[in-house]
């Protein structure tokens, strides 16, 4: 087993334990939100923005009762954000993660107020002192966060997306949309956990670098995949972006194209990490993973 394949299952775990203490489960009327919140966060997977935090925040000897809770909190943008992208007005996808949506779980108003609630709670948990002892340390993190799931990040990614299904957009402008999109959340994990690790500024620029590297590599495997891959092997309904006829690499480049920009991504991403010696091994290890990975 590599250090990345190690370190991902060891932080994955942590991440889900947590979860599960930041969303228990609720009776009287608030039981239903809180299952809601429950179905569409907890069994997430590999936890990849997560594990980049905690990856980040271990370079420079943080405590991971810090870093665990800057990785829960950008894994509950990322599920809310996921919640969201499932409702019919948005990809109206009836499957997430191998199993119903929550909108299909529970209904559509369930599910937008599930999401509301991962959202917000996000910032509830960096805002206390458990995260960091310095305040102008949560602060910073939560403007990053903030700034990482706004128009000029996550939202506004989205919002090209819905808008590129109608223009035809060019390299620029699918960068730009993939790099907030999906990319964003995926940068916050490592600079999130390298500004409550304590790195110098130096180190954040060069985890920020390494990220939107990986996260835009990250967004072109997904689109191969989504062109190549099964639902049952994906957990998620395919064939969405052509039948959307949405703007991607593929869309652009074609498939070989796409996959050659991928490996380029992969290698320029770490390269970034060089100042980091040996403990950068896992985080280079989730950049191979983000181009050999299946689902």
């Amino acid at each position: 087993m590599s250090v990345f394949q190690s370190t991902i299952k060891e932080t994955a775990a942590l991440v889900e334990e947590a979860l599960d203490r930041f969303l228990p489960t609720q009776g009287g009327p608030l039981g239903r939100v809180a299952d809601a919140m429950r179905w569409g966060a907890l069994d997430g997977g590999k936890r990849l923005r997560p594990f980049l935090a905690i990856a980040s925040a271990d370079m420079f000897d943080c405590p991971r009762s810090r870093s665990v809770r800057v990785g829960c909190a950008v894994e509950m943008i990322h599920c809310y954000s996921l919640i969201h992208d499932d409702l019919p007005a948005m990809d109206d996808s009836d499957l997430r993660r191998g199993r119903p949506s929550v909108h299909k779980k529970f209904d559509d108003a369930t599910a937008i107020l599930a999401g509301d609630a991962l959202l917000t709670q996000a910032f509830e948990i960096l805002a206390e002192e458990e995260t960091h002892p310095d305040g102008a340390v949560r602060c910073r993190v939560a403007l990053e966060l903030a700034r990482a799931a706004g128009k000029e990040g996550m939202v506004g990614g989205q919002m090209i997306d819905i808008y590129a299904e109608q223009k035809d957009f060019d390299l620029a402008g699918v960068t730009q949309l993939q790099r907030l999109k999906t990319g964003a959340l995926i940068r916050f994990g490592a600079v999130g956990g390298g500004i409550v690790g304590g790195g110098s500024e130096e180190d954040v620029a060069a985890l920020a670098a390494y990220a939107e590297d990986l996260g835009l590599a990250f967004q072109i495997v997904d689109d191969i995949l989504d062109a190549t891959s099964d639902a049952e092997a994906l957990g998620k309904p395919v064939g969405q972006d052509a039948e959307m006829d949405k703007a991607t690499f593929i869309k652009l480049f074609g498939m070989d194209g796409a996959k050659s920009k991928a490996a380029e991504l992969v290698d320029r991403c770490k390269s970034h990490l060089d100042r980091f010696g040996d403990a950068a091994a896992p985080l280079k290890g989730a950049a191979d993973f983000v181009f050999e990975r299946k689902n």
